[in-house]
């Protein structure tokens, strides 16, 4: 979908992540049981445009992802890092952008040490992404800050993309209340008794997904079972509300992407008949429960003429015809039924159940370098979609990948999105470049540099606050209190810090920081 149609953004949008999802295998998809009867999920994709509104214009899908379940409070503490928090289809999306996004500095950061390589034998060369790019020298500093340049990281996304993320259902939480309570024959509120965790300590309380429908525009965590143990994972409504502050970086991309204007998602996309106005606009907008973060920007600055740092920046909420989704959609939530509609002769309905296997695609970088540590990466099973190589291809139960135990899992059977892949990526890309071991691979003969200069920033991340942050000994020092609290990671945390605060009862889902690098190491190969 390279060029301008008559079909408007949101639904070309909406047609390429569907196409995309068509073209996963059948195990990757919800099960159709034999009566006609099937499992619905919840499907998310982000899509890069390149040069919106431009007879350039490219769309590009990063990432396909499906899933409804999370993980119960009590088995935060024994994850260490291996087990996947949250899978809700939304949050598997994010994080799967991120994932993209790292494999993408890599690979330049590969061509680059091949395009200097080249050049000292006389052949000229350079690399360069379609989608990122190094921060010029001259953009590096800015009178615009009351601060020094805070040595924001080498990488930014280019200046012509704009990131735009497509749903198949409105996000549990605060922005789908209005939709719960139209979906009920008894619109009033669920007697819904409090979670452990909210009786053995003291604090703000966190109500559950779809209770308590008097109380608008608060925190909530994860809807379920009125039997299911108690989460503290917070509602893709809140996350994505956090998102409109602290950018789509994630805390491992934020230390080598700056976060930039389109580094914020641009729109949210989803079917007309799953968009509350009344709920989306009290849960995202700046008239709404995050009113007071309107104008603010993290390092504070004097003027807008700045190019990096953290803002709040709501996201436009974009809607695509329902009849489009119901043609090309099968797995999508079914509308709730009277019971009073059916006849006593007709059996009721078979209730339909969401599915247990949530799904995770994301594309190849760009640029035609493996990712370093993600040699089972599933691409070998579905090299190619719909003519997008893949870059990750996981289906995921219970937090880890198919075919394991959450109880007892092994570095192979943990998700490339989890805790500890992502951190350890980011460690091999920062060693990689410091040792210049960033081998390509070639394709066809072809290495697939374009013609220009070498970057004179280089291809090394040699920053010694990066390399310490990356080879923390625990995640707590990585994260939660970083060994080194660099300029750029400051502004990052006080921005999400007063988010949290603005947003109202954001209860820590905490208990699972105590570990180092060590747990991607597998017990029976390490040595003796």
């Amino acid at each position: 979908m390279d060029c301008l149609t008559a079909e408007s953004l949101p639904s070309r949008i909406a047609s390429l992540v569907h196409a995309h999802f068509d073209g996963l295998p059948a195990r990757s998809k919800p099960t159709i049981y034999p009566d006609g009867s099937k499992e619905w999920i919840p499907m998310s994709g982000i899509v890069v445009v390149k040069g919106e509104n431009t007879v350039s214009e490219k769309l590009t899908c990063v990432a396909v992802t499906t899933g409804a379940k999370c993980l119960s409070a009590s088995q935060v503490s024994k994850s260490r890092g291996l087990v996947l928090h949250d899978w809700h289809a939304e949050v598997l999306a994010l994080r799967s952008f991120n994932y993209w996004l790292l494999s993408e500095c890599h690979s330049l950061l590969a061509q680059e040490e091949h395009a200097r390589s080249a050049s000292s034998t006389g052949t000229p060369g350079a690399a360069s992404s379609p989608f990122i790019r190094r921060r010029k020298l001259t953009e590096m500093s800015s009178a615009a800050q009351s601060e020094p340049d805070p040595a924001w990281p080498p990488f930014e996304l280019q200046p012509d993309i704009k990131i735009y993320m497509y749903c198949t259902c409105a996000p549990c939480g605060d922005a789908s209340m209005e939709l719960c309570m139209a979906a009920q024959d008894d619109p009033s509120p669920w007697e819904v008794a409090p979670g452990p965790e909210r009786t053995e300590s003291p604090g703000p309380e966190l109500l559950d997904g779809r209770g308590y429908f008097s109380r608008l525009g608060i925190v909530r965590r994860k809807p379920a079972r009125a039997d299911a143990e108690a989460t503290l994972s917070k509602s893709c409504s809140d996350k994505l509300a956090l998102r409109q502050v602290s950018s789509l970086l994630s805390y491992e991309a934020s230390l080598l992407v700056a976060p930039t204007r389109n580094a914020y998602i641009e729109g949210l996309i989803l079917p007309e008949e799953e968009i509350s106005r009344v709920g989306f606009e009290r849960c995202f907008s700046a008239s709404g429960r995050m009113k007071t973060l309107t104008g603010r920007f993290w390092p504070a600055q004097v003027d807008s003429v700045v190019q990096y740092g953290y803002g709040f920046h709501p996201f436009r909420v974009l809607s695509v015809p329902s009849d489009l989704i119901e043609t090309i959609w099968p797995f999508r939530k079914p509308k709730p039924t009277s019971t009073e509609a059916t006849p006593p002769t007709q059996t009721p309905p078979k209730k339909n159940k969401p599915g247990n296997v949530s799904t995770v695609w994301v594309a190849a970088p760009s640029l035609l370098h493996p990712c370093p540590i993600a040699s089972d990466n599933g691409a070998k099973s579905l090299p190619v979609l719909r003519g997008s190589k893949t870059g990750l291809y996981e289906t995921i139960i219970n937090g880890v990948k198919q075919g394991n135990r959450a109880a007892s899992v092994t570095p192979r059977g943990s998700s490339a999105l989890s805790r500890a892949k992502l951190w350890g990526l980011l460690r091999d890309i920062v060693r990689s470049s410091r040792s210049g071991d960033s081998t390509l691979e070639v394709v066809d003969g072809e290495i697939g540099l374009h013609a220009g200069n070498v970057p004179e920033a280089g291809s090394s991340l040699q920053d010694t606050a990066l390399c310490q942050l990356s080879a923390a000994s625990t995640y707590e020092q990585f994260k939660k209190t970083p060994v080194v609290l660099t300029p750029s990671v400051k502004a990052r945390k006080d921005a999400i810090r007063e988010a949290k605060e603005a947003l109202k009862g954001w209860i820590p889902n905490e208990g699972d920081e105590q570990w180092g690098l060590d747990v991607l190491t597998d017990p029976r190969k390490r040595k003796r």
